[in-house]
């Protein structure tokens, strides 16, 4: 009993603070879950974010299980979207999707908590664990809605972040180069031309990796890369100079 009581109270305690609020601008305090709503979506049209707030918790404490639970929900994360507190949006539209997994936001939800991991994406130089998450986002987005509109935009923003990661793996091979340390570089070049052969570093990967075997004496293992490169890139950028390469090698 104990236990209950302590689990009970911050929340009765939290929905007498939200009725004080809503009470106190002259809204009655017992209304339908339709009339809180409708006031807190009347608040969120007009962009007072934090009045269309107390309303939705207010449908989420008070009526959990109502039809219009899911509305307030998704409408939290929206307005902690558009406040651009992407961390608290992406984490309420996941609940949305755990909590009604039949709701008509859930395909919606999906793509959002994607685009909040996107909008938190730092530079390539910084960490990129929001940039993996956005990408495995979009990817479960494109699996379960292959059909939708915005599969495409998805695709184009997964790209965008593949060639983030692969221009950091990318980076960091040259810092280590230029410090000296060319066995280390070479585990970076590889890892994007075995990971990110779709991106626009893979060309330079190569080229730094046949130089790193180069600098390193690794001769035979050079020449075994140019020889790859030049069967998967016929045309590719750096054909002549490493054919030179090549030729003076052998």
């Amino acid at each position: 009993m104990r236990n209950r009581t302590l689990t009970i109270f911050p929340v009765a305690l939290i929905l007498s603070a939200i009725l004080i609020s809503c009470g106190s601008s002259g809204k009655p305090e017992n209304r339908s879950a339709d009339q809180v709503f409708n006031d807190g979506l009347e608040y969120f049209n007009d962009e007072e974010y934090q009045e269309a707030k107390q309303y939705f918790e207010l449908i989420r404490l008070q009526y959990p299980a109502s039809e219009y639970a899911d509305d307030a929900q998704y409408y939290m994360a929206e307005l902690y979207f558009k406040r651009e507190e992407y961390i608290i949006s992406a984490y309420t539209y996941n609940s949305l999707r755990k909590i009604y997994p039949g709701s008509e936001y859930s395909k919606e939800a999906l793509y959002k908590s994607g685009l909040c991991y996107y909008k938190m994406s730092p530079t390539y130089d910084r960490d990129q664990e929001h940039s993996k998450k956005a990408i495995q986002t979009f990817q479960e987005f494109q699996y379960l809605y292959p059909e939708d509109s915005l599969f495409q935009e998805a695709s184009g923003k997964i790209q965008e972040l593949r060639d983030k990661l692969a221009h950091k793996e990318y980076f960091t091979a040259g810092l280590y180069m230029n410090m000296d340390y060319p066995k280390s570089a070479l585990i970076y070049y590889e890892s994007v031309i075995d990971n990110y052969d779709d991106t626009k570093y893979i060309h330079d990967a190569f080229k730094g990796k046949i130089d790193a075997l180069i600098y390193m004496k690794k001769n035979e293992q050079a020449l075994e890369t140019i020889k790859i490169y030049k069967n998967k890139f016929p045309s590719g950028e750096f054909v002549s100079e490493i054919t030179n390469l090549e030729k003076s090698l052998e």
